[in-house]
Order: C-alpha cells, then structure tokens, then sequence
C-alpha cells in the first residue's frame, strides 16, 4: 500500500462541485471524487496553516499545547515512522511557513523538494520595485508582499510557471521516477488558492469578465466595509479562478497517478486545512488584523468544514458520514500499512470507515487555535449543530506575540467582545441567527463534549481550567 496525500491551502467545501457549488469549473476533482468516498462532515482541528501541518504530521490536536510554531524535535512524525518501516517518504510542496524561518516540517521525510516564492518566501531579490495592483491601504502587508511575492512572480509567463503546477508537475516527476520502488509515502502540499491570488487573468474573467478597477487580490482580513460591490465580488472571481486552476493541476496529478496504475495499490487523499470569508458574516480573511495587532474570529462553516476526498483500492466509492480530522490521517495511514501507531498519537483511526463504510467514528468535531489565545474560540460541530465558544476564565496569553494566519508577529488583541454563540445549520445555513439563550440545554451538552475531548486529548491542567 502507497499513500498520497495532497493538501491545497484555503479551499473553500462549497467551491467544488462535487459538494454542490453549481458555478466554479472543477471538473477534475470532481471526477476523482465521482470514483472516491466524499466525506461529508471533515473539519478542520487545530487552526490555521502551521497547526493544522503540525496535526496531520504529529497525529495530535496540537492547540491543545503550541501556537504557530517551528516543529519540535521531541514530537513523533508520521514521516520517520514510516521511513523506519521501510517506506521511501517525500515532501513536495510550496506552502513556504511550513519550511522556512527554522520551521522543519520536512523532518523525517527522506527526500523534499520546496517549490519557491510563495508569499512571504525570502527567494529573490530582483526587482527591486513592484507595483500594487490596488490601493495599498486595502491590502495587508502591502510592503511585504510587494517585496517578496510580487518580486518572486515578476518574471512569470505561463502558466506552468504558476505555484501549483510548478509543484504538480515536480510530484508527477518524482512519481515517474519512484512509483516502481514503493513501498512509499508522498506528502503533497500546495499554497494556493490561498492568497495573493494570482491565476492568470483567463481564469478569473471566467468569473467577472470585463471588471475595471482596483484587484484586491491580497485584502486586508476585515470587515467589508473597506470594499466596494464590485470589488468584494471581484474577489470572489479573484479566488474561484485560483480555485480551478488548482483544479486544472491537481487534475494532472490525479490523471498520472491513474497512467501509473497506482490506483490499484496507493491510498489517495485530497483535502485542505481550513477555508476563508469573502464577505460572509460581513468580514474578508480568517482572523481580523489591523498593522500588527490580530484577533481571532469565529470559525464558522465556510472557514471549518473542509473538503475531504479519499480513493482506496478495493472500498466502495461513496458519500461518508462519518466526522473526521486531521490528526485522524497518521494513525489511519500508519494502521493501513500495518505499523504500530506510537504512544503519542490521539487522533483516531477511521480505516474502517474506509474499508467497511459504517458511520461511526467520532461523535462530535472540535477545532479551534492554541487554547491559551486571548481570543481563542472553539467550535463544536455535531450534525446540525455549531457551538461556538469562549473560556470560562480569563486567558492569561494577553498581549503575547503570535505569528499566526502569515508567519509575521502580531499581537494578539481582545478584539470584539467574544460570546457564547449556538446555531442550527438546518434553520440558519449561514450561521447567521444566535440562539443560545433558546437551546441552552443544547449548548451544554455541546460544552461538556467539548471537554470530554480535551481531556481525551491529554490537555494540560492549565488550559483545561481556562474552559471548564
């Protein structure tokens, strides 16, 4: 058994057609996804980019005990147990906050491959001016950006010059030249459509064809307000043209692992770490950030229920029920390939959704950033409920630096006043309604679950006091 796990940055469920969206062009993941199992209820776990790599290489629900921050050598990865076991382990990616700066997710991988110059990556120097395709005071880090990802594309001119298929086209490389000597292990990871969204034009006038004005395609993570009609929904052209074109490239990647008859022996699986706002609940981002103070918002559905497609030679494709997350992915791939799973792990292994198909897995979903923020909220999610909540004491993280959403120190600030919330998903889609005070039996139980996996999850004292 082979495994591959390919994770694109930022991708929003409803944005594929195989979960519903009726206007995005995905037709390559969605014909992955027509022969594969369709996990209707994955959500993410500890968030954002960094945490969520840290989940999924560790096997832990890492809120629970770090932030944002570079891999220790004291934590068991999911690459050097397999590489003990004699699997042949590669990283390719061009998520740059995962390998730069001393972070070191490529520990135990065998071989990696960085594909450069994705946002803040620290790769060229020439040019040295750029220009800003907006009004910079309604981009985030507009020096930063111009300075490092405008100078790393300034020499771009097709479209296989563009992240995602520089980093497709390595993988498919590496597969031609190692599908032979598997067993193997193959840790995929691609930034977009994560922002600065930048797909060739064709691929956003798919989607607001004609448009004059400014291109917010790096906006502040805000309220709307900064953002007119037009350029709130230029953005949302913005990310669904990076969106078929990761479609367009994670498509040659699918069809060469199918030229290589590696469907009948390798375990497939396509997802992301979180979503983003573009105009829901009035905000654009996934945290609000104003120069270099942040706050932490409400994960809600476009930000937390994630896209989750997985082929396995032999299972019956299909829709799945059951939750799953994360840190559920070591412990499954480790028990398919008959390993043992070490002490440390607590995610759960869901091999047997996979080869059996039952429902039962995990009763309910919990995700949210490290604990001890001061604007940590943690969401619940058992079927159509979302429980949204605060500590029970007051956080002593205040005013501690944080480089979490971009990997550039910010201070952590109280932000709106943040509150208890509870929503229906069956009566308000949008999350729009908070009917806490009518459900307060609802909100308990959902509060009591939500302990029950912390103290699953070995949560230290400390924090568990913080929410009890």
């Amino acid at each position: 058994m082979n495994f591959i796990i390919i994770v694109s940055d930022t991708f929003r469920r409803d944005h594929l057609g195989c979960y519903g969206n009726p206007w995005i062009s995905t037709p390559h993941i969605d014909a992955f996804a027509a022969s594969a199992q369709v996990f209707e209820n994955a959500f993410s776990a500890s968030f954002p980019t960094v945490p969520h790599r840290r989940d999924v290489m560790t096997g832990r629900f890492t809120a629970t005990y770090t932030p944002w921050a570079p891999l220790t050598k004291e934590e068991t990865v999911i690459a050097e147990v397999l590489s003990r076991a004699g699997y042949a382990t590669a990283m390719i990616a061009d998520t740059p906050h995962i390998l730069e700066n001393g972070f070191h997710f490529d520990r135990g991988f065998e071989g990696w491959e960085w594909i450069r110059g994705q946002e803040t990556d620290r790769w060229k120097t020439h040019p040295r001016r750029t220009d800003d395709p907006a009004a910079a005071e309604k981009l985030r880090n507009p020096e930063g950006i111009r300075s490092k990802h405008r100078r790393n594309i300034a020499d771009r001119r097709y479209e296989s010059d563009t992240f995602v298929a520089r980093t497709m086209t390595c993988t498919c490389n590496w597969l031609e030249e190692n599908y032979r000597d598997g067993p193997f292990f193959l840790y995929v990871d691609t930034f977009d459509p994560h922002e600065p969204w930048d797909a060739p034009q064709w691929y956003v006038d798919r989607y607001d064809a004609g448009y004059q004005g400014d291109i917010v395609d790096y906006p502040l993570y805000a309220r709307t307000d900064f953002l007119s009609e037009a350029e709130l929904k230029h953005c949302r052209a913005l990310y669904a043209g990076e969106v078929t074109l990761v479609d367009r490239w994670v498509g040659r990647l699918l069809e060469k692992i199918s030229d290589l008859g590696l469907l009948e022996d390798t375990m497939v699986l396509f997802t992301t770490d979180h979503g983003f706002l573009i105009g829901e609940h009035k905000i654009i981002g996934k945290a609000l950030i104003a120069g270099r103070n942040m706050s932490y918002i409400p994960l809600y559905d476009e930000i937390n229920h994630i896209p989750w497609i997985l082929h396995m030679p032999g299972a019956d494709a299909g829709r799945r029920n059951a939750i799953v997350q994360p840190h559920d992915i070591m412990p499954t791939v480790l028990e398919l390939a008959n390993v043992s799973v070490p002490e440390s792990v607590t995610g759960k292994s869901f091999a047997g959704v996979i080869t059996d198909g039952p429902d039962a897995h995990r009763s309910v979903a919990v995700s949210a950033p490290f604990l001890k923020g001061v604007t940590a909220r943690v969401t619940v999610a058992e079927g159509p409920w979302r429980g949204i909540f605060v500590p029970s004491s007051q956080q002593t993280a205040g005013g501690k630096d944080d480089k979490a959403v971009d990997g550039i120190s910010k201070v952590e600030t109280t932000g709106d006043q943040p509150k208890n919330q509870l929503f229906n998903l069956e009566d308000d889609p949008g999350m729009e309604c908070n009917i806490i005070d009518d459900h307060p039996d609802v909100a308990a139980r959902l509060r009591r679950q939500m302990l029950d996996y912390f103290e699953e999850e070995r949560t230290d004292k400390d924090i568990l006091d913080l929410w009890r």
